[in-house]
């Protein structure tokens, strides 16, 4: 069967369909252990450290400051995290994990699926280092610094 959509329609469909895959693992994720995955993402990158403030948590994870509070919020309420100010500088918050963060954190699934890992794995280097360069390009010319700010605006609205 011939494909008469055009390269740019193609990249779209993959693009819909890159999607889709994530957004079924996010369900996925959400039913096993309650967690969405920028809320797993979070509890990944806290269990690295004993505490973090929550700024260059933002900056580790490519988030805005106003999307990891919301998201941290949520965690705070599941009693996942604990927020602490800083004493010395009461404009700093400073997040850990708790026990029952970790506990969650052990049983949860992994982010990406495990044959996915497995199949990029198998590349070749340099076929990896193409996809990244290829997928940052996108996202790049996709404005995604721009969408982080409206869904950070967003989330300010629940």
């Amino acid at each position: 069967m011939e494909n008469h959509n055009s390269i740019e329609d193609n990249v779209l469909i993959a693009i819909r369909q890159m999607i889709r895959a994530v957004d079924l693992r996010s369900k996925n994720l959400v039913q096993k252990c309650g967690l969405t995955g920028p809320q797993l993402s979070v509890l990944k990158e806290l269990a690295k450290h004993d505490e973090i403030l929550v700024g260059n948590l933002a900056k580790i994870l490519n988030l805005s400051n106003a999307t990891v509070t919301g998201i941290l919020d949520r965690l705070q309420h599941k009693q996942m995290l604990l927020k602490e100010r800083s004493q010395q500088d009461r404009r700093k918050t400073f997040v850990r994990l708790t026990d029952l963060g970790r506990d969650i954190l052990s049983g949860a699934p992994s982010l990406l699926e495990e044959q996915f890992v497995h199949k990029f794995r198998k590349l070749q280097v340099w076929e990896q280092n193409l996809i990244l360069s290829t997928l940052q390009r996108v996202a790049t010319m996709m404005n995604v610094k721009e969408i982080d700010y409206l869904a950070a605006e967003v989330i300010k609205e629940f």
